[in-house]
């Protein structure tokens, strides 16, 4: 299934795409693509998409998962890019957090904080927690993953390492995290270790890559995060970006007022984002 969010900001209503890639309304059945919904997916696959109403028009397009607990991050998970940054592959998973109220739609603005010089792109593969678990085993770690969608892991690189503290502070600005379209469920995506990925700013591709160089992988990933702290459904892993980012060029290049930015992961849709200035 592709579970979707559209409608207002605040005021999302939850969907499923047809066979046809059309919009179907799920507000008969569900409230939102959140929480316990995530949980058990079964009422929602023994749907006949065909039988739900059609969504008119084009409504905007939500965030893919509602009232998320946890945004969890994960840094330098490609050597391609650890090596771009100038660091090293960590001997285990650097581990930060996006605030959710970064969290946005997959077509909703980026907003340039104030005074900010060093807006980065990050296109990522994130995954989204349906079982909850502690001390998971790697082995079981599948059946705890919901589905999976892309994330844009806006960051400004001054706030993140230059201004002292955690990176969670160059990564947390409203609408540094734009995620979806699309929830596509577990079953859609036979291994997510070999999906291609890729961003383009004002229509020059700046990332072309593949899961298939990210060096924790999915189910580690969820075994690992397990080891510190529970795993509820709706909580979002975003898990590193292959290399291209602007911090890397040279000169390094950032994101201004005017910029389009436009990213996708083979099967997971795509997003395209227009950058402001915060008022």
């Amino acid at each position: 299934m592709k579970l979707v969010r559209y409608g207002a900001r605040g005021a999302e209503k939850p969907g499923m795409l047809d066979a046809d890639g059309r919009l179907r309304d799920l507000s008969a059945h569900v409230p939102d693509i959140a929480g316990a919904v995530l949980a058990d997916l079964a009422p929602l696959q023994a749907l006949d998409p065909e039988s739900l109403p059609l969504v008119p028009g084009t409504p905007r397009i939500g965030a893919a998962v509602g009232q998320i607990g946890k945004f969890i991050c994960i840094g330098l998970n490609y050597s391609d890019h650890a090596a771009e940054s100038g660091m090293a592959v960590p001997p285990e998973p650097v581990i930060f957090a996006k605030y959710t109220s970064a969290v946005c739609g997959p077509d909703d603005p980026i907003i340039i904080p104030r005074g900010s010089e060093k807006t980065d792109w990050e296109v990522e593969l994130a995954f989204v927690i349906g079982k909850s678990g502690k001390y998971i085993a790697e082995a079981d770690a599948m059946d705890h993953v919901a589905g999976f969608m892309v994330c844009n892991d806006v960051s400004e690189r001054a706030y993140q390492t230059e201004r002292s503290g955690q990176w969670s502070k160059g990564k947390s600005s409203d609408n540094f995290g734009p995620i979806g379209p699309w929830l596509v469920t577990r079953d859609e995506v036979p291994d997510p270790g070999k999906l291609r990925m890729w961003l383009d700013v004002n229509g020059k591709r700046m990332q072309d890559g593949s899961t298939a160089t990210m060096v924790y992988k999915v189910p580690f990933l969820v075994s690992y995060l397990s080891q510190f702290f529970t795993l509820h459904p709706g909580d979002v892993v975003s898990t590193g970006t292959p290399p291209g980012v602007g911090l890397g060029m040279k000169p390094p290049q950032y994101l201004k007022p005017g910029d389009v930015v436009e990213l996708g992961i083979e099967g997971l849709g795509r997003q395209r984002q227009v950058c402001i200035a915060d008022s």
